[in-house]
C-alpha cells in the first residue's frame, strides 16, 4: 500500500481544522497517511488546535513559521518534512473534499501529477461569488494562453504528485506565492511529466476569510510574464 503525505498550509484556519482532520481520517482510514500542516504564524488558535489534535491522531505533523511566507514556500517546506510516495496539496478551508482524494491517487497509476479540476466535465464550483469565478477562470486562461499548459484548471490547489515528480518540480521552482501552482505545471511540462485532470467539486469556504488579495493577483500576472521570457 502506497503512503500519502497531505500538505496543508494554514493561516487563521482554527474554525475549520477539527472538521477537516475528522474528514481526512474518516475518508482515508484504510490508507497509510501523514498530514503535515505548515502554519504561517496564526494567532487565532490554529497552532494550538493542531497540537491538541496531534495528541489524538498520531499521524499529524506541524511546521510553524514566524510569518506569511507564501503558498509555494509552504508546500516546499512541507515536502522536506514528508516521507511518503504520494504528495498531496489541499486547502484547509474545507473547499476540497477529502473523499475525492482517492480519485487523484488512482489517476497517478498513469500520470505523474493529478490535478483536481473544477473546469472539466464532471467538475463544478459551489457557492462561489461571481468575481472569484472570474478571477479563477481568468488566471487559468492567462496561464494557458501564454504558457500552453494544456490544463484547464491551472490554479487548482487540490493535487497529487508522485514523490519524484514533486521533487523535480520543487528543485527548479523559484516562486513562493500563489503563482507556484502555475509554475509547477510549467516546470512539469518542461520535464515532460504526464499531467492529468480529475473532476472535483469545489465548495467555497463557509468559515474564515479568503487569503487571496490584490497583491497576490498582481504578483501572479508578473510571474506569468517572467515565465514567458524565461526569467
Amino acid at each position: 500500500m502506497a503512503s500519502w503525505s497531505v500538505l496543508i498550509p494554514t493561516y487563521m484556519e482554527n474554525e475549520n481544522l477539527p472538521v477537516l482532520i475528522k474528514l481526512l481520517e474518516e475518508s482515508l482510514s484504510q490508507q497509510k497517511l501523514e498530514v503535515i500542516f505548515i502554519d504561517d504564524g496564526s494567532s487565532d488558535g490554529t497552532i494550538e488546535t493542531i497540537r491538541e489534535l496531534s495528541e489524538r491522531y498520531g499521524n499529524l505533523k506541524l511546521l510553524v513559521r514566524s510569518r506569511k511566507m507564501g503558498l509555494g514556500s509552504a508546500y516546499k517546506d512541507g515536502f522536506k518534512a514528508s516521507s511518503s510516495e504520494v504528495i498531496v496539496e489541499m486547502d484547509a478551508d474545507l473547499s476540497h473534499n477529502p473523499k475525492e482524494l482517492p480519485k487523484l491517487f488512482k489517476a497517478l497509476n498513469h500520470a505523474d501529477v493529478a490535478v483536481g479540476s473544477r473546469y472539466i466535465r464532471g467538475g463544478r464550483t459551489v457557492w462561489w461569488k461571481l468575481y472569484r469565478r472570474l478571477i479563477s477562470r481568468g488566471a487559468s486562461l492567462l496561464a494557458n494562453l501564454f504558457l500552453g499548459l494544456g490544463v484547464r484548471d491551472a490554479t487548482s490547489g487540490f493535487r497529487a504528485y508522485k514523490r519524484k515528480a514533486f521533487e523535480g518540480i520543487a528543485s527548479k521552482s523559484s516562486l513562493n506565492g500563489f503563482e507556484f501552482q502555475v509554475e509547477a505545471l510549467h516546470i512539469a511540462k518542461k520535464l515532460k511529466l504526464r499531467v492529468v485532470e480529475v473532476p472535483i467539486t469545489f465548495i467555497d469556504r463557509t468559515r474564515g476569510k479568503s487569503k487571496l488579495g490584490l497583491k497576490d493577483i498582481i504578483n501572479f500576472v508578473k510571474s506569468i510574464m517572467k515565465m514567458v521570457v524565461g526569467l
